[in-house]
């Protein structure tokens, strides 16, 4: 492949033929089959005939029960090319006979918990350090309760783990088993999700992982990862993704050894003299800066490239290394911020003001803000000169009986013709500001930011520095966030400590500018830093 290949930006993924490892008693007759099917000639091309569902049952069983190690290569391909040619209904039906039949034995694990409780403490007391008797029948038992606490399908992904191409099989299976879950909560599933996503965090550790600058000399399968799972700003073209990786920009990768080529997460940076307040003059407008100018690297997108990978915060290290590189090479950098995306904003507000506009019905409310407040459930969206520009609009451009209503018609309006009127934007910009800043520091959930990206920028230990109108003219940006965008800023010497109180009681640090919009918030929902 050569790099004009990389004009067709495939999006297509590769698909994973890997496997896994573990023990138990071995079946003769099923290994025979699975030995003869890989030495068949069909098992040496492209032309192998889909397996059938007990065939796949029947080789994770023996990748899970098997000793003999000299042929678990060959289960586990078998395994993992027989799963990848299932359909979606039979990978579900294989999900679930994993999570159920291969899961801990409680009948065992019950048995050894009334072992224990029936130990004698006085005997365990009287005896001595070095005596046999109770003590040891202690440690015996709590022994063989940690065995018997494992799952059995903890052998499938440990032998996986240890089988080249296994990590990718594993991600594989979970973005399946997190897909199912989206769709129906299994008891059983989640608790097999559980178990993998702990030791999927285990293995990715930073220890494991390799920090890639990628540059335009890389082999072109790389940058067609980069091109596919570009996840926030979609590269539209080569000389798009060459600018990415030149002059006055960088990105960085996680790869992992046992998913060569591929990027787990990647972060592109754009090195600047100021924090950018629009996406636009980031990917397309003035040429960079020289180099030695920059005093600013901008976080500008942070992608992941493995579904099945989610919830395991690898952005975390990325984002710290990248720092820490920067600033090695590029000691006159001294500002590290993002200018990122508010993708749940628009979804947000749209909810509330829809509900709040029926309970306006519901309740008969008068149309001023005061008579409003007096309403059991009925929450002022609006300021009384934000209500009053609203209604004075809808007369000649979109109807409604209040002002949450005409916000409402406007906003999902087709193709967003609002964003094109320069009257409608000066009367959407106050409100849509104002409600934005309430989003990102009051909207909780569990605690914690309800902005995804928000979250994950607060737990690593950045700040709200400032939101920007209009930062992101794009259909997604415009449907996602009304156009808004925001930039966190990481301040070197502050980043564990807010990460620390985020993470321990949910405080948000944002810049006064940020505060300015909002009314003032009680000392524990918000903390101010001062020097924003």
């Amino acid at each position: 492949m050569n790099k004009k290949s990389l004009a067709i930006l495939l999006r297509a993924r590769i698909m994973p033929n890997n496997s896994s490892k573990l023990a138990v008693s071995p079946l003769p007759n099923a290994v025979h089959k699975i030995l003869s099917k890989s030495q068949h000639p069909a098992s040496k091309n492209g032309n192998k005939p889909p397996r059938e569902f007990e065939h796949v049952r029947d080789s994770m069983h023996l990748a899970i029960s098997m000793n003999k190690t000299e042929v678990m290569d060959a289960v586990l391909n078998d395994f993992s090319e027989g799963y990848f040619s299932l359909s979606y209904e039979n990978r579900r039906r294989l999900l679930l006979v994993l999570a159920k039949e291969y899961d801990l034995n409680r009948t065992q694990v019950r048995e050894l918990i009334k072992q224990y409780l029936g130990v004698s403490g006085e005997d365990a007391q009287s005896a001595g350090p070095g005596e046999d008797g109770v003590p040891a029948t202690f440690y015996r038992i709590e022994r063989n309760l940690r065995h018997a606490l494992k799952p059995m399908y903890e052998a499938l992904f440990e032998r996986l783990n240890m089988h080249p191409g296994g990590l990718k099989v594993l991600s594989s299976l979970r973005a399946d088993i997190l897909y199912i879950l989206a769709e129906e909560n299994i008891a059983s599933l989640r608790a097999l999700d559980s178990y993998l996503k702990e030791k999927l965090s285990t293995w990715l550790s930073p220890a494991a992982l390799e920090l890639h600058q990628i540059t335009w000399d890389d082999p072109a399968s790389l940058l067609e990862k980069i091109v596919a799972y570009e996840a926030v700003h979609p590269i539209s073209n080569l000389l798009d993704l060459k600018r990415r990786l030149g002059v006055g920009r960088r990105c960085f990768g996680y790869l992992h050894p046992a998913i060569p080529g591929e990027p787990l997460i990647f972060i592109e940076v754009a090195l600047l003299k100021n924090v950018a307040q629009t996406i636009q003059e980031v990917l397309w407008d003035d040429p960079p800066i020289p180099e030695c100018e920059a005093t600013c690297a901008l976080f500008y997108s942070i992608s992941s490239t493995q579904p099945g990978l989610a919830g395991i915060n690898l952005g975390r290290f990325l984002i710290k290394r990248v720092i820490t590189l920067v600033k090695r090479d590029m000691p006159h950098v001294s500002t590290f911020a993002t200018l990122s995306p508010i993708p749940g904003y628009t979804q947000w507000l749209l909810s509330k003001l829809a509900s709040q506009s029926k309970l306006a019905e519901v309740e008969d409310c008068s149309q001023s803000s005061a008579d409003r407040s007096g309403c059991t459930f009925q929450e002022n969206l609006l300021e009384p000169e934000e209500e009053k520009a609203l209604m004075d609009l809808s007369e000649e451009i979109s109807a409604g009986k209040n002002g949450m209503e005409v916000m409402w018609n406007l906003l999902t309006s087709r193709n967003h013709e609002w964003s094109n009127s320069a009257k409608l934007l000066s009367v959407l910009k106050p409100p849509l500001l104002r409600l934005c800043v309430r989003y990102l520091l009051q909207e909780k959930k569990r605690g914690k930011a309800l902005d995804s990206v928000a979250n994950f920028h607060l737990q690593n230990g950045a700040m709200i520095e400032r939101i920007n109108w209009m930062a992101d003219l794009s259909d997604k940006g415009l449907h996602q966030s009304a156009g808004i965008m925001v930039n966190y800023v990481y301040r070197l010497e502050n980043i564990e400590e807010y990460a620390q109180s985020y993470f321990s009681t949910g405080h948000i640090h944002a810049s006064d500018d940020i505060h300015s919009y909002v009314k003032p918030l009680k000392e524990h929902e918000v903390m101010t830093d001062q020097r924003g």
